[in-house]
């Protein structure tokens, strides 16, 4: 495999640690190349002048996995076992991991995992990856190396299998949601007649996933700068609604990620924009988390969101802050989120979702605003101090201090404990008569 291009050098790959990486594979005399995300991730700021630094920094080399370690360890590295059946081994320089695999090819595929020989022929492995725009290599000294015309394709925005689609996706089937994931993030045209044609002929198979993996998939799709384009194509091609038939909201999920990019400014909140597509309400989100394998914390929030909230640009300070007290900050900015995008004008047009401004803006945006300075108010009375009054222990305690409490949260929680315990004593007094 030829060089195709050169570039300078990143930042990253010429970092302290990562030459170390690349002069411990390198020490008995084989090449060591960076592949995969980080290489994709080099090449668009290089070339296109977008994109992100790499995050994660995985490396190719024809070394077996078992000389990877021994290479590493005469280097001082510390070296981790992650997946050593499978060629790879995991350097670890001041905490920072680095994924070393050794190049290999494919005797026999069975779904997530293939039984695999090592080879020493880039091309052979290139050939077993997704998509072209993965399948280039790159050298420490910014040589590309590129079999399958990732460049081309990331040049003009194509997200591509390598080879035949429907042999990559039988491969695992995880590859089908990678192509969309990819598609929200990458392409920026219609997408590849062969690949949509073959992630449609093989949209059942999704089901053999586990709801980890889904989940996984799913939520970075989901961060993608329009999320609801791509999500609208899956459901015009019936793909969707094998993966997630209770997603419908789509003018609403636009409408959100309008808000939190170009208004707010904000990073994407996946779990927030899984929230705003789904339609049915509690029971459906019960059915979506226990399916995708949700983490309790990520459970408990789908489920609040799933309940409306009367949250309005116009319900002034004092409404917003007895709100925030009853809700916690996290789920008021959530409901004002949901409920903003639900008030922005929609118009879907032709499989694409346009937003217009909205004259409340700057009202939702200060109920934001309120959110984020808010400290939640303690009650500055008790049942001892019930108790001492005479209130006898039962329910009329519980019913006289919430009484108090209300009425503090009417005076926008300003009195002070002195007067609480006035309005305390008069309550109980006229509960007394």
């Amino acid at each position: 495999m030829e060089s195709s291009l050169t570039i300078a050098p990143r930042e990253w790959m010429t970092a302290r640690d990562t030459r170390a990486v690349i002069a411990a594979l390198e020490s008995d005399g084989a090449e060591a190349r960076f592949v995969g995300g980080c290489v994709r991730d080099a090449l668009m700021l290089a070339l296109l002048g977008r994109g992100r630094d790499a995050r994660d920094i995985d490396i190719a080399t024809p070394e077996p996995p078992q000389r990877v370690a021994e290479l590493l360890a005469k280097a001082g590295i510390r070296a981790v076992p992650t997946g050593i059946e499978h060629g790879t081994v995991t350097a670890v320089v001041d905490g920072k991991p680095f994924e070393i695999t050794t190049l290999r090819r494919d005797v026999e595929t069975f779904g997530r995992r293939a039984k695999v020989a090592f080879t020493d022929d880039w091309q052979e492995d290139a050939a077993r990856r997704d998509f072209t725009m993965n399948a280039m290599f790159l050298s420490a000294d910014g040589r590309v190396y590129d079999a399958f015309g990732g460049l081309d394709d990331l040049k003009v925005g194509r997200v591509r299998f390598v080879g035949d689609p429907r042999e990559r996706i039988e491969e695992d089937v995880l590859r089908l949601l990678r192509y969309f994931r990819f598609f929200a993030h990458f392409d920026r045209g219609p997408p590849d007649a062969a690949a949509l044609a073959a992630c449609k002929a093989m949209a059942s198979k999704v089901h053999s996933l586990s709801g980890e993996r889904v989940h996984a998939e799913l939520l970075k799709l989901l961060e993608a700068r329009d999320p609801a384009a791509t999500l609208m194509l899956m459901e015009r091609e019936g793909i969707l609604p094998h993966l997630l038939p209770e997603a419908g909201c789509f003018a609403r999920l636009k409408a959100l990620t309008l808000i939190e990019a170009d208004i707010l400014g904000d990073p994407p909140d996946p779990l927030l924009r899984l929230a705003a597509t789904l339609e049915g309400g509690g029971p459906v989100t019960i059915d979506v988390a226990n399916r995708l394998r949700l983490s309790n914390r990520e459970r408990a929030r789908l489920a609040q969101l799933a309940t409306s909230a009367p949250i309005a640009p116009d319900m002034g300070e004092r409404a917003a802050r007895r709100m925030l007290q009853r809700m916690g900050a996290e789920r008021f900015r959530d409901h004002v989120l949901l409920n903003w995008a639900d008030a922005r004008e929609v118009e879907t047009k032709a499989g694409d979702a346009a937003v217009t401004s909205h004259a409340d803006d700057r009202a939702w945006r200060a109920l934001l605003d309120i959110a984020a300075t808010w400290r939640p108010a303690v009650f500055p009375v008790t049942g001892e101090d019930a108790l001492r009054l005479g209130i006898p222990q039962g329910p009329d305690l519980g019913e006289t201090l919430k009484a108090v409490e209300e009425w503090w949260a009417d005076e926008d929680f300003r009195p002070d404990r002195e007067a609480c315990l006035a309005q305390l004593s008069a309550l109980a007094a006229a509960r007394a008569r």
